[in-house]
């Protein structure tokens, strides 16, 4: 493992970078230590910021589609701008259950698929995390 290709990135990517990956076992806390206490909201709020400081950023890298071009990926920006305060909404009303799936589900598509992605041939997470 090498962080190169990482730290030689442009500022952007390694600021999204960073958010993603910190929000990463951030989200695994959140999901196993107990919930509606001042520690879960604290952590929430440090993960929704996280993340949306991944998805903005988001917006400023572009290639994959080709120079200059959004990809399908950027898709998830429009989609975490409205699920974000969506889940902190149902949290703040109570609906605990749909705050609940919808964090579960933003974990789950937006950091562990998405950032599985990540991880193909010629991504720069895959040369740090596999070389080459």
């Amino acid at each position: 493992m090498t962080f190169e290709p990482l730290t030689a990135a442009p500022w952007l990517v390694q600021a999204h970078a960073a958010a993603a990956l910190l929000a990463v076992p951030l989200g695994v806390a959140q999901f196993l230590l107990p919930k509606g206490d001042a520690r879960h909201r604290a952590l929430g709020w440090a993960w929704v910021l996280l993340m949306a400081v991944a998805a903005g950023s988001a917006l400023g890298i572009t290639g994959l589609a080709g120079p200059g071009r959004w990809s399908w990926v950027h898709l998830l920006v429009p989609v975490l701008a409205l699920l974000l305060p969506l889940a902190v909404l149902a949290a703040r009303r109570g609906r605990t259950e749909r705050h609940r799936w919808t964090m579960v589900g933003l974990y789950l598509g937006a950091l562990l698929i998405t950032g599985g992605f990540t991880l193909m041939p010629g991504r720069i997470m895959h040369r740090v995390l596999l070389g080459g």
